[in-house]
Protein backbone atom coordinates (compact mmCIF):
# COMPACT_ATOMS: atom_id res chain seq x y z
CA UNK A 1 0.00 0.00 0.00
CA UNK A 2 1.02 3.58 -0.85
CA UNK A 3 0.21 7.10 0.46
CA UNK A 4 -0.26 10.17 -1.60
CA UNK A 5 0.85 13.18 1.36
CA UNK A 6 -1.04 16.45 0.48
CA UNK A 7 -0.42 19.77 3.12
CA UNK A 8 -3.42 21.44 3.68
CA UNK A 9 -4.40 24.62 2.79
CA UNK A 10 -5.38 26.96 6.22
CA UNK A 11 -9.38 26.87 4.98
CA UNK A 12 -8.73 23.17 4.60
CA UNK A 13 -7.19 23.56 8.39
CA UNK A 14 -10.12 25.71 9.95
CA UNK A 15 -12.94 23.15 8.73
CA UNK A 16 -10.70 20.11 10.79
CA UNK A 17 -10.72 21.89 13.40
CA UNK A 18 -14.27 23.18 13.49
CA UNK A 19 -15.36 19.65 13.36
CA UNK A 20 -12.91 18.36 15.82
CA UNK A 21 -13.16 18.51 19.56
CA UNK A 22 -10.00 16.40 20.91
CA UNK A 23 -6.63 17.03 20.50
CA UNK A 24 -3.14 16.71 22.76
CA UNK A 25 -2.04 19.85 23.88
CA UNK A 26 1.43 20.68 24.26
CA UNK A 27 2.78 23.17 26.70
CA UNK A 28 6.60 23.82 27.91
CA UNK A 29 8.12 25.02 31.02
CA UNK A 30 11.75 25.27 31.98
CA UNK A 31 12.87 23.20 28.90
CA UNK A 32 10.78 20.70 29.73
CA UNK A 33 7.60 19.41 27.21
CA UNK A 34 3.99 18.17 28.36
CA UNK A 35 1.44 17.07 26.48
CA UNK A 36 -2.45 16.11 27.43
CA UNK A 37 -5.20 15.22 25.75
CA UNK A 38 -7.89 18.06 25.61
CA UNK A 39 -11.40 18.58 24.42
CA UNK A 40 -12.42 21.66 23.21
CA UNK A 41 -14.39 23.85 20.84
CA UNK A 42 -13.34 26.32 18.20
CA UNK A 43 -14.67 28.96 16.45
CA UNK A 44 -13.02 32.66 15.12
CA UNK A 45 -9.69 31.42 15.63
CA UNK A 46 -9.84 30.27 19.19
CA UNK A 47 -10.14 27.10 20.67
CA UNK A 48 -11.54 27.26 23.96
CA UNK A 49 -11.51 24.65 26.68
CA UNK A 50 -11.07 24.15 30.49
CA UNK A 51 -9.52 22.48 32.89
CA UNK A 52 -9.05 22.24 36.91
CA UNK A 53 -5.53 23.63 38.40
CA UNK A 54 -2.86 21.22 37.71
CA UNK A 55 0.56 21.17 35.86
CA UNK A 56 -1.17 22.19 32.42
CA UNK A 57 -2.46 25.36 33.86
CA UNK A 58 0.74 26.26 35.92
CA UNK A 59 2.94 25.84 32.60
CA UNK A 60 0.56 27.84 30.59
CA UNK A 61 -0.02 30.75 33.31
CA UNK A 62 4.12 30.43 32.75
CA UNK A 63 4.89 30.48 29.23
CA UNK A 64 1.72 31.25 27.18
CA UNK A 65 3.29 29.55 24.23
CA UNK A 66 1.19 26.43 23.52
CA UNK A 67 0.82 23.38 20.90
CA UNK A 68 -2.26 21.80 19.99
CA UNK A 69 -2.34 18.79 17.48
CA UNK A 70 -5.91 16.98 15.76
CA UNK A 71 -5.38 13.83 13.98
CA UNK A 72 -8.42 11.91 12.44
CA UNK A 73 -8.59 8.78 11.10
CA UNK A 74 -9.23 9.12 7.14
CA UNK A 75 -11.12 5.89 5.03
CA UNK A 76 -8.88 3.02 4.98
CA UNK A 77 -5.88 3.57 5.76
CA UNK A 78 -5.52 7.87 5.80
CA UNK A 79 -5.19 9.74 8.69
CA UNK A 80 -5.30 14.10 8.45
CA UNK A 81 -3.11 15.71 11.03
CA UNK A 82 -3.12 19.83 11.94
CA UNK A 83 -0.89 21.55 14.16
CA UNK A 84 -1.96 24.70 16.16
CA UNK A 85 0.77 26.83 17.23
CA UNK A 86 -0.69 29.51 19.70
CA UNK A 87 -0.98 31.77 22.77
CA UNK A 88 -3.22 30.54 25.77
CA UNK A 89 -5.00 33.06 27.70
CA UNK A 90 -6.24 32.17 30.85
CA UNK A 91 -10.84 33.63 31.22
CA UNK A 92 -11.00 33.97 34.97
CA UNK A 93 -14.18 35.00 36.70
CA UNK A 94 -14.13 38.35 36.70
CA UNK A 95 -16.50 40.96 35.48
CA UNK A 96 -14.06 41.77 32.78
CA UNK A 97 -13.65 37.91 31.40
CA UNK A 98 -17.06 36.90 31.64
CA UNK A 99 -18.09 37.67 28.31
CA UNK A 100 -15.37 35.47 26.99
CA UNK A 101 -15.89 33.04 29.91
CA UNK A 102 -19.24 32.68 29.23
CA UNK A 103 -18.95 32.04 25.45
CA UNK A 104 -16.29 29.04 26.05
CA UNK A 105 -18.72 27.56 28.21
CA UNK A 106 -21.48 28.17 25.16
CA UNK A 107 -19.14 26.51 22.76
CA UNK A 108 -17.95 23.57 25.44
CA UNK A 109 -21.40 22.48 26.69
CA UNK A 110 -23.04 21.89 23.52
CA UNK A 111 -21.06 18.10 24.03
CA UNK A 112 -22.32 16.35 26.94
CA UNK A 113 -18.86 15.18 28.12
CA UNK A 114 -16.89 18.37 27.63
CA UNK A 115 -15.59 18.78 31.15
CA UNK A 116 -14.33 15.02 31.66
CA UNK A 117 -10.61 15.40 30.79
CA UNK A 118 -10.70 18.84 31.90
CA UNK A 119 -12.21 17.88 35.76
CA UNK A 120 -10.67 14.34 36.23
CA UNK A 121 -7.42 14.11 38.59
CA UNK A 122 -5.67 10.76 39.03
CA UNK A 123 -6.46 10.90 43.31
CA UNK A 124 -9.17 12.78 44.95
CA UNK A 125 -9.06 16.41 46.32
CA UNK A 126 -9.96 17.91 49.44
CA UNK A 127 -12.66 20.30 49.74
CA UNK A 128 -10.48 22.92 51.17
CA UNK A 129 -7.69 22.86 48.72
CA UNK A 130 -10.22 23.22 45.46
CA UNK A 131 -9.96 26.26 43.04
CA UNK A 132 -11.86 27.60 40.77
CA UNK A 133 -12.63 25.54 37.23
CA UNK A 134 -10.13 27.12 34.84
CA UNK A 135 -11.74 28.28 31.38
CA UNK A 136 -9.14 29.32 28.74
CA UNK A 137 -8.71 30.01 25.47
CA UNK A 138 -5.83 29.35 22.60
CA UNK A 139 -5.43 32.33 20.17
CA UNK A 140 -4.56 30.95 16.78
CA UNK A 141 -1.11 31.75 15.40
CA UNK A 142 -0.37 29.69 12.75
CA UNK A 143 -2.12 26.33 11.39
CA UNK A 144 -0.90 23.38 9.29
CA UNK A 145 -2.19 20.00 8.39
CA UNK A 146 -1.63 17.45 5.69
CA UNK A 147 -3.29 13.90 5.06
CA UNK A 148 -2.29 11.04 3.95
CA UNK A 149 -4.76 9.35 1.26
CA UNK A 150 -4.12 5.25 0.71
CA UNK A 151 -4.06 4.32 -2.89
CA UNK A 152 -3.86 0.07 -3.14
Amino acid sequence: MSYILKDLTQAECFAVLEQSRFGHLACCKDGKPYVVPIYFAYAKAVIYSFSMPGRKVEWMRANENVCLQIDQHGTGKGWTSIVVDGRFEEFPDTDLWRNERLHAWSLLQKHFDWWEIGALKPQAQSTASASEHVFYGIFVREVTGRTALSVE
